[in-house]
């Protein structure tokens, strides 16, 4: 059997599994997988790999290692019950390269579900394009990553190298899951994480930091504003003083390798602001939650050093405190085996070069490669309105990706004849 014959039947399992794939990939958008909500669908993933035939394995994220790790970002939720859950192939003879085909199964809340076309779970395809909240940011990923796995043992062929296939929660605001699963011990000779991409490979992201900034008032009545000190006025010139630092840092993006052409690299973004009691009263406090974006390059520490020099030089009565991403940026080395063989694998799939970008957001690809030393593809299908209102992914690229992923998984790890996994 030739190389181009076996590439041949890969493609082909991709196709006549396809109805299966988009029907498993609503599955998983109906279950409702927000922070904290993700048990259902983790024990979903669970079965669905266990029926597989895969090694399985689940934990709890949470450990002192990962708590003490650089990499771990602050959480203001219980970790009781989250867990990961992996799922090994592992071939009697080892020839061929190891591999991890990572995914998230949180998503962003749904903002006022009446804005919605229709329900954000409901998962309706329409003219090519499968929705709900989290199809694109990363479900349609998570099911190509299994149905990329199938394929290759619907073609009568099986991976020479081990294969972890990873299910993660976290990857929203902290990247703890996939931080954990590094430190119980897997780790490979690459990781594919098909977040939604435009058909594209990130060459660079940015980290991030997330931070809460509680501003202190002093409460008097109306009719004495003037003996008052009103906190939610002041957390504008909180933002204000925010602002100057982010228009600071991205005049600085010709300093930072692939980022130099991008517009507005440097994002802060004001997520929530809460503050006071009674409408008759002047506010005593203001809470505002950042998430600010962070060069590659640039430590968090560095970062989070200028962020509190920043907000202490505005001399108002305020506190900050760490509340999730505390992560660095990362780049892909240029010219990886890796990154070669992803390029071969999209080619076939494609029939087009394939393309790399920088993005201004956050991705768990740095886990790896910063703390692994694990080259990450982050590479899936296109999408729209992802965190927004009627996020979509669009169908005919998750096929195409699947196909790239399945053909990636045969050239890397290796394949051999065999009646299945």
């Amino acid at each position: 059997m030739t190389t181009a014959e076996i590439k041949d039947r890969i493609l082909a399992a991709v196709d006549v599994a396809f109805d299966e794939q988009i029907t498993f990939t609503a599955e998983l958008i109906k279950c409702p997988s927000t922070r904290t909500q993700e048990a259902g669908i983790q024990d979903f993933m669970y079965r669905s790999m266990e029926r597989r035939g895969l090694e399985m394995d689940r934990w709890e994220i949470d450990s002192a290692e990962l708590r003490a790790h650089p990499g771990y970002g602050p959480s203001t939720v219980s970790y009781d019950g989250m867990v990961n859950v992996v799922g090994s192939y592992r071939p009697t003879t080892v020839k061929g390269r190891s591999l991890i085909l990572n995914g998230h199964v949180d998503v962003v809340p749904t903002g006022p579900e009446d804005t919605w076309s229709r329900g954000p779970w409901e998962a309706p395809v329409i003219d090519g394009w499968l929705y709900g909240r989290g199809s694109g940011d990363m479900k349609a990923g998570l099911a190509a990553n299994l149905f990329a796995l199938d394929a290759i043992r619907a073609a009568g062929l099986a991976p020479t190298a081990p294969i972890h296939v990873q299910s993660v929660p976290e990857e929203e605001c902290t990247g703890n899951g996939s931080l954990a699963a590094l430190l119980q011990g897997y780790t490979a000779d690459a990781v594919v994480i098909p977040e939604p991409e435009e058909n594209m490979l990130v060459r660079a992201n940015v980290g991030v930091l997330w931070f809460k900034i509680r501003v202190s008032g002093r409460p008097t009545h109306p009719r004495e504003m003037g003996e008052g000190f009103n906190a939610i006025d002041a957390a504008y010139t909180v933002m204000g003083q925010l602002r100057k630092l982010e228009e600071t840092w991205n005049s600085e993006k010709s300093a930072h390798r692939y980022f130099e052409e991008l517009d507005h690299p440097i994002n802060f973004n004001f997520g929530g602001i809460r503050g006071g009691d009674w409408p008759s009263s002047v506010p005593a406090w203001c809470e505002i939650d950042v998430r600010a974006a962070v060069y590659p390059g640039v430590t968090a520490d560095d970062a989070w050093q200028q962020v509190q020099d920043c907000l202490h030089a505005t001399e108002l009565p305020l506190t900050v405190e760490k509340t999730g991403f505390y992560s660095e940026g990362y780049v892909l080395d240029e010219g990886s085996d890796a990154e070669q063989t992803l390029a071969a694998a999209h080619r076939k799939a494609f029939g087009t070069e394939l393309q790399t970008f920088t993005t201004p957001g956050y991705l768990d690809g740095r886990v790896f490669t910063l703390y692994g030393g694990i080259p990450s593809l982050v590479y899936g299908p296109v999408s729209e309105a992802i965190h927004g209102f009627d996020e979509r992914v669009q169908l005919e690229s998750v096929r195409n990706v699947t196909k790239a992923i399945a053909l990636f998984i045969a050239d890397w790890c290796g394949v051999e004849e065999s009646e299945g996994l």
